[in-house]
């Protein structure tokens, strides 16, 4: 095995602790919502650190293999590509820190009902299977299975779409709980989010495994089966 294999075998390795890092977050901040467990969320803000930690030694990893091996073909791919990744964990770690941070900051666990017609446990569920098949992905070099989190996304866009409407009814009919309502929608919000940067993972690995741009070609996959 040459140096530059051995480098990129290592570079694939942080990029899959990273994943699972991050994927244990989000999971963690279902739990805590569904049991309103402070002290999880608490663990989950200080998860961050070993996050962004990681995420700087990939940036330094991704520099040097480019500065000292000058990747070409599939190999340049993978590099760009895992830089590109570990940005959109990163980012994606920094919307579970937000959502722990809300309930840290609520003084009573959310109304199931309200959670209920918010789709909130829907939504954390689909957040969490899209990142499980962008890890699998990733790890089996399957671009067919990362294709998979590019429709799915569209359920959680059409959640938050709805939240809209029904965080302003919910205000409308009970003004004095409107920081309670806020806090469920901030959530919707992340969880959207997250769903954007698990896409554009996707569509990294794509690149990477067939060197095709998906980023502008929404159009086309939202009509594929």
């Amino acid at each position: 095995m040459s140096h530059l294999d051995t480098e990129l075998r290592l570079l694939n390795e942080d990029i899959q602790e990273l994943m699972h890092l991050v994927g244990g977050q989000l999971e963690k901040g279902r739990e805590a919502i569904r049991n309103f467990d402070k002290d999880l969320a608490v663990e989950i803000r200080a998860d961050e650190r070993r996050v962004d930690a990681l995420e700087l030694k990939i940036d330094r990893d991704c520099e040097n293999i480019l500065a000292l091996f000058n990747p070409v073909a599939i190999d340049l791919r993978f590099v760009i590509a895992c830089f590109k990744i570990n940005s959109d964990l990163e980012r994606l770690g920094d919307h579970a820190y937000s959502i722990a941070g809300y309930l840290t900051d609520m003084d009573g666990p959310m109304d199931e009902d309200h959670m209920r017609q918010m789709r909130l446990d829907e939504m954390y569920d689909m957040a969490i299977r899209m990142l499980e098949h962008v890890v699998e992905a990733f790890d089996a070099e399957d671009s067919k299975q990362a294709r998979k989190v590019l429709v799915m996304d569209e359920t959680l866009n059409e959640i938050n779409r709805d939240a809209s409407k029904i965080t302003s009814q919910l205000i409308r009919e009970d003004p004095e709980r409107i920081q309670r309502y806020l806090y469920l929608f901030s959530i919707i919000r992340k969880l959207e989010r997250v769903g954007d940067l698990v896409k554009n993972i996707g569509e990294e690995i794509v690149f990477y495994l067939e060197a095709k741009v998906l980023k502008h070609k929404k159009k086309k996959y939202r009509n594929s089966p």
